[in-house]
Order: structure tokens, then sequence, then C-alpha cells
């Protein structure tokens, strides 16, 4: 039993329709049509379903730990069942220009993120990436969760603001009286950001990359 069962045994155990299911999950009634005939949920219509109906991701998406498994009493006898991995949430506070240093846009949205992080580094938000100089690690469009309780040893990948107002993301190099914020991109077009103890420019830590989501794994 897989998915397209699973599917059709949430319908019948919460009767409701396959539009229902599909507001449920936030799409379209032709996607629902999809899982019932082998295609597969995205993470956050299955997200969506979980949280509103109560039950877990293998419910939808396991053969023999399903919701059809379990009404039709065909769960391994002596199994035990796989926790669940404990929701968290953190919020996501703007953008980061990972190119030429710019002022970041606010936003106001939360970004589902695995328990243990959260629980690791309490005070994080993420920040969406926009531009391509540290493409080699963190691609344009992905969220990145900092830390600004963190501070960052040499190599860090860290999130500053140059002058109290532009904010970049680059690996960080602090030799006691020059900061090199350095790129690491595909592209050939970036070049370091020296700064000196001589220039009269402010650099101030925001914080550390500790952990960022796909932007894929977001749909």
């Amino acid at each position: 039993m897989g998915i397209p069962e699973n599917i059709d045994a949430l319908l019948v155990k919460f009767d409701i329709t396959q539009e229902a299911l599909a507001r449920i999950a936030g799409v379209a009634p032709s996607s629902v049509n999809g899982w019932r005939n082998g295609a597969v949920p995205r993470k956050n219509a299955i997200e969506r379903m979980c949280q509103a109906l109560e039950i877990t991701r293998d419910d939808i998406m396991s053969d023999e730990f399903g919701l059809a498994a379990k009404e039709h009493g065909r769960v391994p006898s002596g199994a035990k069942l796989p926790t669940e991995p404990r929701p968290a949430y953190a919020p996501l506070l703007g953008r980061v220009h990972a190119g030429d240093a710019c002022e970041p846009d606010v936003i106001d949205d939360r970004i589902p993120i695995p328990y243990e992080v959260r629980v690791a580094h309490p005070h994080g938000y993420f920040l969406e990436v926009e531009g391509d100089c540290m493409s080699r690690v963190y691609p344009e469009g992905c969220h990145i969760y900092i830390d600004p309780a963190q501070q960052p040893r040499n190599g860090s990948v860290a999130v500053v603001s140059i002058d109290g107002a532009d904010y970049v993301m680059r690996r960080l190099y602090n030799t006691g009286r020059t900061i090199v914020l350095s790129p690491d991109s595909w592209s050939d077009r970036y070049e370091d950001i020296v700064i000196t103890a001589e220039d009269e420019r402010t650099v101030e830590y925001v914080g550390t990359v500790v952990w960022f989501q796909p932007a894929e794994e977001m749909e």
C-alpha cells in the first residue's frame, strides 16, 4: 500500500472530498487526483495536511505504516512505528544580498526547520539569499539560518553590516587589523571586500550561517 491507497483512506477516514483535501493542502484538485494515481505530494502540502488533520507524514507516504495499512489492520505485527520528527519554525526576517552590499528587505514569514537545529540555535532566524557570490555553498533563492549569538571563526560564512547600513554574506577572515570578506562563487566577477584598521569604515557582525534550506525543498 502506497500514496494512492493512503490518500483514499484519508478521504474515507475524515469523510472529505477531493476538493476539500485540496483546500487543506493548498493545491489544486488535480494535484490530489495525481496523488491518487501515484504522484508524490510536495513537502509543503504534506505539512499542511499533517497539521490540519493531526496525522503524520508516514500516514501519507509510507507503504507499511501508512493510513491505509492502519485502517485495514495491516501494520506488521510487533512493528515499532517510527517516531515522527518534531516540528519547529523560525522567522524569515529579510533578504541578504550575496553579491554587492545592499540594504536588506524585510519579510514577515515562518520557515520550517529541523527541531534539533532550532534548539541548538534558539536565537537564530532565516534570511533569503539574493545574488550568486556564495553560489558554491548557498545558491540564490535558498534560506540561510543565521545565529547572532555564534561568533564566526576565520573562514565561517557570516552576514555583516558595512558602515551601519549595507548587508552582505561572505566568508569572513579577520587578522586583527584587516577584515576580508571573500566570495565563494562559481562566477569570477566578484572580488574580496578588504577593510583595514586605517579605513574609515565599520563592519558590524550580524550572524553566522549555521544551516540552510534549498529552494526546491520549500515548494
